[in-house]
């Protein structure tokens, strides 16, 4: 026998939180966005302007480049992949590469760590780590 989701379920269901397609940071439901909420892709106006660039591509293609030619078990800094594309001016795109990686933590395909403890990439302050998802 199937289970029906009731009124309050199916409420819940569409006010899930989202992705912010930008900066990777979740989108909470608000409900100024009632109305809309469907087409709410970005958590901001400043990440609707930003949207996604070559660049930001470009980080995200780094990241899974480098963790590849690591251990299984390896994690890299952000900063290893800003400073893969970005030579003198690396620092630069110190933000630009933790944003990739939410992006990529949320698509499934990568884990941020602090202390070797998988965090919430939303709410991680300080130095983090890149690794590839773990199992169990």
């Amino acid at each position: 026998m199937a289970h029906r989701k009731s009124a309050s379920e199916l409420e819940r269901a569409e006010r899930a939180d989202r992705t912010c397609a930008s900066c990777g940071r979740t989108i909470t439901w608000r409900a100024a966005w009632a109305r809309d909420w469907a087409n709410v892709n970005y958590c901001s106006d400043a990440c609707r302007r930003h949207g996604i660039t070559d660049t930001d591509r470009e980080l995200e293609r780094t990241i899974e480049n480098l963790l590849e030619k690591r251990a299984m078990d390896a994690s890299i800094c952000p900063s290893d992949a800003a400073r893969a594309i970005g030579g003198e001016t690396w620092r630069e795109l110190m933000e630009p590469a933790r944003r990739a990686a939410r992006r990529l933590v949320a698509a499934g395909r990568l884990e941020i760590t602090q202390g070797g403890t998988v965090v919430d990439p939303s709410t991680a302050k300080g130095p983090i780590r890149l690794r590839r998802p773990r199992s169990g």
